[in-house]
């Protein structure tokens, strides 16, 4: 269960709540999904909320990391529209993005990241973003994220982004994560993320 937040100069918009179900069908193939409320606040109007866009995909790792490989798989998505996209509450039309991803661990630190491409209705663009993390505590694990986007909008501006957060490990199966950061480029906005996650099973 997590929140996911965006303040833009002219609205500001939530998940409250969305729900994640992530599932390890067979070794090295993990199904999930996204099922979202979503509040969108504009500075003028009517605010709205309501089921936002449901998200599908499906991991798969092609390469396991070995001592100096890291490893390799990919995660393609897709983003379901609801019929309240009417009520800005998602875009009314099925995106796609087909990313390769990429993770390296060396002793406290993991670094892993992604880049793919994003297949939206009128303008279709290039994401890539890289996490880097250390475990400076047990069950304590802060890290940052930097990441760049083309324009999801034909003239929009490209995005260039920072965000800083940290996992926390309350018990084996209870985990805290969170994070927030600014657009340095493109844009104005912040966006941050508050989630509390459970795991099951080996």
């Amino acid at each position: 269960m997590a929140s996911l937040f965006t303040e833009q100069p002219d609205t500001w918009t939530a998940t409250a709540p969305h729900l994640e179900v992530n599932y390890g069908a067979i070794p090295n193939l993990q199904l999930h999904a996204i099922f979202p409320l979503t509040l969108d606040v504009p500075s003028e109007g009517a605010s709205s909320y309501g089921y936002g866009v449901t998200e599908l995909g499906v991991k798969y790792r092609v390469i396991q990391e070995g001592e100096w490989r890291p490893q390799v798989g990919t995660f393609p998505l897709l983003e379901v529209p609801t019929r309240s996209h009417d009520r800005n509450l998602g875009g009314g039309h099925l995106q796609t993005f087909l990313p390769l991803w990429l993770q390296k661990s060396i002793g406290p630190w993991t670094a892993y990241g992604r880049g793919g491409y994003r297949i939206n209705p009128g303008a279709h663009c290039w994401f890539t973003g890289i996490v880097v993390q250390c475990e400076v505590a047990p069950g304590f694990t802060p890290g940052f994220e930097v990441f760049h986007g083309t324009s999801q909008v034909i003239g929009g501006s490209r995005e260039v982004g920072l965000n800083f957060g940290a996992i926390w490990d309350l018990s084996d199966v209870q985990h805290i994560i969170f994070s927030a950061g600014p657009a340095i480029e493109g844009d104005r906005q912040l966006q941050g993320y508050f989630g509390y996650q459970r795991t099951f099973g080996p």
